[in-house]
């Protein structure tokens, strides 16, 4: 009788699509998918760490799992993956005794045939790792530096995604604009580090002439026979190139829905978040990306209660949600990560009461008009 697995994933898109490769790992080898974790040989637990709330759960599912095999003879075996890694093997014992082993998934390699949930929609990372170094995040501590995949390899994989019938594809990225260059934009996100300048807007692309090769690799995806809608997350508006607002114009296969994290309304809050950018700034992009794609619908991430984050600060933020008129929010009540820069520099000032007050005041702003 076949052996069984079952994976259990929280997070984003990312720790989906890695759950399908880690998935597609356990069928080359010829295990079967359980119905649940109590029918499985062995259990993945793919471990986001981008809020507290979620490795809480991940903390409370194996404690479950602790106290229900406490008695008993065997047990599944547990293995952990996913961005709770970065804490490291030995301290990771030290609160979760119970797991067996760790699976980096750098290991687990992007041409790894991908077990995937639907038959119509594929996720395909274009690259892994983050550059951007945002105060608050702990993804460049969890992934590592950003590393993108070769092209040749995405468009190969995509061609035999379109042939097995997926007719739709879901980019990711922690940020897609910046798929081809690393160097480039790691050059940049060091200088405004150290001297607290703001870029130029796209100055990053002064480098190379020609377009930005994520709008390249755009281009040659809606190319593809078959393929009827393409996707991408996430992208950073401090480098949202007008070549690739140009090319969403002008491909009907892209889609019209652009999710576009603001974070702050406030300058001197998105300055201590790092996010490289002024609220003029983001509201001037997108204005411009409505001139050029009238139907677009914007959809953002905001962080309420960030360290030293005042009323006036976030009426701030209040303010130019209504100018902007977002389609969708997501709103998170900020959580310090260990190891970020926020969590060492800032103090987590904002009470849990008032971070709630500021979450509804926008959800009801943006999310239930």
């Amino acid at each position: 009788m076949p052996k069984t697995y079952f994976i259990q994933t929280w997070g984003c898109a990312m720790n989906e699509a890695d759950a399908q490769r880690i998935a597609g790992v356990y069928e080359s080898r010829g295990y079967i998918l359980a119905k649940n974790a109590d029918e499985a040989d062995e259990i993945v637990l793919v471990t986001c760490s981008v809020r507290k709330s979620a490795e809480d759960r991940v903390l409370g599912l194996v404690h479950n799992l602790s106290q229900k095999y406490k008695n008993k003879k065997s047990r599944p075996k547990l293995i952990l993956s996913g961005c709770m890694l970065h804490y490291g093997e030995e301290k990771l014992h030290e609160i979760l005794p119970l797991v067996d082993e760790f699976l980096p998934i750098s290991e687990v390699s992007f041409n790894t045939p991908s077990i995937r949930q639907s038959k119509t929609k594929a996720l395909v990372p274009i690259s892994t790792g983050c550059n951007s170094f945002c105060s608050y995040c702990v993804v460049p501590l969890a992934r590592g530096r950003e590393k993108s995949r070769p092209m040749k390899n995405i468009i190969t994989e995509i061609e035999k995604l379109a042939q097995d019938g997926f007719s739709e594809i879901m980019l990711l990225g922690q940020n897609v604009n910046s798929y081809g260059l690393e160097k480039i934009g790691m050059s940049l996100r060091k200088r405004l580090d150290e001297d607290r300048k703001m870029p130029s807007p796209q100055s990053q692309y002064k480098a190379f002439k020609g377009k930005p090769p994520f709008v390249r690799l755009l281009e040659k995806i809606c190319a593809i026979e078959g393929i009827k809608k393409v996707e991408f997350i996430s992208s950073n508006p401090w480098d949202f190139h007008w070549q690739l607002i140009d090319c969403i114009a002008a491909n009907p296969k892209i889609s019209r829905t652009i999710h576009l994290a603001l974070q702050s309304g406030d300058d001197e809050i998105l300055a201590k978040m790092n996010r490289g950018y002024t609220a003029k700034q983001y509201l001037e992009l997108v204005k411009t990306i409505r001139k050029k794609i009238p139907v677009v619908k914007i959809t953002t991430d905001i962080i309420v209660g960030f360290p030293g984050e005042t009323e006036e600060q976030f009426k701030h933020t209040v303010e130019l949600c209504k100018k902007i008129g977002f389609n969708l929010a997501y709103i998170n009540r900020y959580s310090p990560r260990p190891g970020t820069v926020s969590a060492k520099l800032y103090q987590d000032d904002v009470h849990d009461l008032e971070k709630k007050r500021r979450w509804e005041v926008l959800d009801k702003l943006i999310n239930r008009k």
